[in-house]
C-alpha cells in the first residue's frame, strides 16, 4: 500500500468515487493504483483521454501489444497484469501467454514483432533512437501516424508505469488471470 493518502470507497466523493466505481464495476475492487492516482481525478482522466485519441487510430490490439512491451522493460508489474488482462477479450489465454512469454517467438507478425521491439526501446533507451528505428517501421508497413501513436502508446505507459511504481503502489493480481498466465506476464521481469 503507498505512503499516499487516499478515502476509502464508502468515503469518496466526486470524480474519486466515480473513478472508485469503475474499478469496482471492472474489477471487483478498488485498484491501489487507482487510489493513488485518483489523487488528482483530472490527469486521470487527461490520461484516459490521451489513450482513446491513441488506441482510437491504433487499434486495441495494437496498443495492448506496445502497452505489455513497454511494461515488460518498465518492469511493472502493475500494468503487465492489468494489461494481461485486458488482451484476453482480445486474444485467447494460449496465445497471450506465448507472447507473455517471449513475443519474439509467439507467432507474431514481422510488423507486431518489430511494433513491440521499438515500444521496448523507447521504453529503455529513447535517448539512443534513431531514424533507423522508425524506418523499420515505415518499411513494415506502419504510417507515420501509427509510429507516432506506437511512440505515444509506449511514452503514455512509461508516464503511468514510472508513475504508481514511484508512488509505491501495490502490486495486486487482477480476477480473471489463471495462475500459468501470471507467471507467463511477469516471468520476463
Amino acid at each position: 500500500m503507498s505512503i499516499i493518502r487516499t478515502p476509502e470507497p464508502s468515503e469518496a466523493t466526486g470524480e474519486v468515487a466515480v473513478l472508485y466505481r469503475e474499478d469496482l464495476d471492472e474489477l471487483g475492487y478498488v485498484a491501489d493504483y487507482t487510489r493513488v492516482m485518483s489523487v488528482n481525478p483530472e490527469a486521470v482522466r487527461a490520461f484516459e483521454a490521451l489513450v482513446r485519441s491513441i488506441v482510437a487510430q491504433l487499434g486495441k490490439r495494437r496498443y495492448e501489444l506496445v502497452t505489455l512491451a513497454a511494461a515488460q522493460a518498465l518492469h511493472s508489474e502493475h500494468c503487465r497484469l492489468a494489461h494481461g488482462l485486458k488482451t484476453l477479450s482480445l486474444i485467447d489465454e494460449d496465445e497471450l501467454e506465448r507472447i507473455a512469454r517471449d513475443y519474439r517467438n509467439a507467432d507474431l507478425s514481422e510488423a507486431e514483432v518489430a511494433m513491440m521491439d521499438y515500444a521496448q526501446k523507447v521504453s529503455r533507451a529513447s535517448h539512443d533512437m534513431t531514424d533507423a528505428d522508425t524506418e523499420l517501421l515505415r518499411d513494415l508497413g506502419f504510417t507515420d501516424r501509427e509510429i507516432v501513436d506506437i511512440t505515444l502508446a509506449a511514452a503514455a505507459r512509461n508516464y503511468y508505469s514510472r508513475a504508481i511504481q514511484a508512488l509505491g503502489a501495490a502490486v495486486q493480481v487482477p480476477p480473471g488471470l489463471s495462475d500459468r498466465l501470471r507467471g507467463a506476464l511477469l516471468a520476463p521481469l
